[in-house]
């Protein structure tokens, strides 16, 4: 069972209209509500009291009715699919998972009478989507902070309890899902599968067989793959981006696609060698890891040095705790 955050918007009436549509291809079947934040809320799919339009306004209204400054992008939407061969859950199933997946990302929380308002529409076999709107009944703004992560350990014991095909907790580096556009892009150019698989599969043989960065790198390039490296001003390789020769976007220019889209590792780490400890064989044998971001000031992230330390500042920083400016200044 994977969530999957979708493209955030504010026209939930047009994205509504799309779940209880036909489908880009007519590939939507039998389209209706399986669970709400309220009980009593209606399908547009199986009542003639609500329309399509009734129940975007009554999603909506918790945005209309705030105070200040409303978040421009106030759509929320996630679809939670299973995988293929994973069996059928009915439609009690899919609202104990829609519920569970709300609660866990902060949009509605168990017992929260002033949560946010969703609804999950279903319109197939494997998947229902989650659309709610990211204003409270009080007038605040949901906690979204980890709503990912958080699903996919609901998601995890979901797997368990109804007998689905059980995954991983993810460490980021696992092949992401085919996008349509991407699809629909290698079956125009007549390729087997999309530039992003290929690039997936050419950079973890490398990876594989490398026995350096350098060899890393030569592997690379011998495949075929355009690599741009990211190198610091003392020489060293802080990260790097691949491409697919012939793949660019509109623009003529190439695309190109970070290690965390090539399935090794994030952007700004490079796969480095080194020993195994406590090999019995005492071979040669070696394991990959991501090397760590490069940091400053006595070993912090750069991105904190310009907030207050929550401890003494870190032996070799410059600064002290006087000259830290105060958040929001």
């Amino acid at each position: 069972m994977i969530p999957e955050k979708l493209d955030e918007g504010s026209d939930t009436y047009g994205l509504l209209h799309y779940l209880y549509g036909p489908g880009r291809r007519d590939e939507h079947t039998d389209p209706h509500m399986v669970a709400a934040w309220d009980q009593y809320v209606d399908d547009p799919a199986r009542s003639p009291d609500m329309t399509i339009s009734d129940l975007a306004l009554l999603l909506d209204a918790p945005v209309f009715a705030m105070r200040g400054k409303k978040p421009k992008l106030h759509v929320y939407h996630v679809a939670v699919r299973n995988a293929p061969e994973d069996r059928i859950l009915s439609d009690a199933e899919w609202a104990e998972v829609a519920r569970e997946m709300m609660h866990a990302a902060g949009i509605a929380e168990h017992g929260d009478d002033e949560a946010c308002r969703w609804v999950a529409v279903r319109h197939a076999d494997d998947h229902i989507h989650l659309v709610a709107t990211k204003a409270r009944e009080d007038g605040r703004q949901p906690n979204l902070r980890q709503d990912i992560v958080k699903m996919q350990a609901a998601a995890r014991a979901f797997e368990v309890q109804f007998g689905l095909r059980r995954l991983k907790h993810g460490d980021k580096t696992a092949s992401q899902w085919r996008k349509a556009g991407e699809l629909e892009k290698a079956e125009r150019r007549g390729l087997k599968e999309a530039p992003r698989v290929t690039l997936q599969r050419t950079v973890r043989e490398a990876a594989a067989a490398a026995t350096s960065e350098a060899d890393f790198f030569a592997r690379l390039a011998t495949s075929g793959v355009r690599v741009k490296q990211r190198i610091a001003p003392d020489g060293n390789v802080t990260g790097y981006s691949v491409a697919m020769p012939g793949d660019r976007n509109p623009e003529q220019t190439p695309i190109w696609s970070s290690p965390a889209c090539a399935g090794a590792g994030r952007s700004s780490q490079v796969l480095r060698p080194v020993p195994a400890l406590g090999c019995a064989s005492g071979g040669a044998t070696r394991f990959w890891r991501p090397a760590p971001r490069r940091r400053s000031c006595g070993g912090w992230p750069r991105a904190r040095c310009a907030r207050p330390p929550t401890s003494s500042a870190p032996k070799g920083c410059t600064r002290g705790p006087a000259r830290w400016p105060r958040l929001g200044t």
